[in-house]
């Protein structure tokens, strides 16, 4: 199956939930135009009040639209924006991805993996339960975070549904994903 985007979302406030574009617009070094978390520094408020200076790791959210279909399948209500991804995908192991994989999407946009969402309580305001859901335990008894990948814009360029992924591995040993 080719990887590909089957939805874009974004949101100009700090909201949970994004909407649905018909495109949005990734600008290099920045994120996703007119999204809350675009910028070189962190957005995401709870990091600013940490520290406002740090880079931001966190300028576009991905999904896999499969783990809306295994939520759905469990009773929950998501669809693709609604856990506040900006790129909706289908067809790729994005959990399974390596730090520093990079992702061409669409006609020229490329971006680089940073790690992981790390789900907070908002998830479960915005659907009781839903944190559990999205947190496993691998073989290993290992916590495994199924919310997403987070990722920074190198290239800029407009994404859209139907557009195709293609996957650049980095060079060396893969660096597994970590919380960003």
């Amino acid at each position: 199956m080719q990887a590909i985007v089957t939805a874009v979302s974004s949101s100009p406030g700090h909201s949970f939930s994004k909407s649905n574009r018909g495109v949005i617009r990734l600008l290099a070094g920045l994120g996703v135009e007119g999204d809350a978390h675009l910028g070189t520094t962190v957005k995401h408020r709870s990091r600013v009040a940490k520290d406002p200076s740090q880079p931001n790791l966190r300028q576009v959210h991905l999904i896999h639209a499969e783990l809306h279909d295994e939520l759905r399948e469990v009773g929950f209500n998501v669809s693709a924006g609604a856990m506040g991804e900006n790129v909706t995908t289908r067809g790729i192991d994005l959990l399974g991805l390596p730090a520093g994989a990079r992702l061409l999407i669409g006609a020229s946009a490329v971006i680089e993996v940073t790690g992981l969402r790390n789900p907070c309580v908002q998830i479960d305001r915005f659907q009781k339960g839903l944190m559990k859901a999205v947190l496993g335990k691998d073989e290993q008894g290992n916590l495994v975070r199924k919310s997403g990948i987070m990722a920074i814009v190198l290239q800029g360029g407009e994404v859209r549904s139907g557009d195709v992924i293609r996957v650049e591995l980095p060079p060396g040993p893969p660096r597994p994903l970590a919380v960003v």
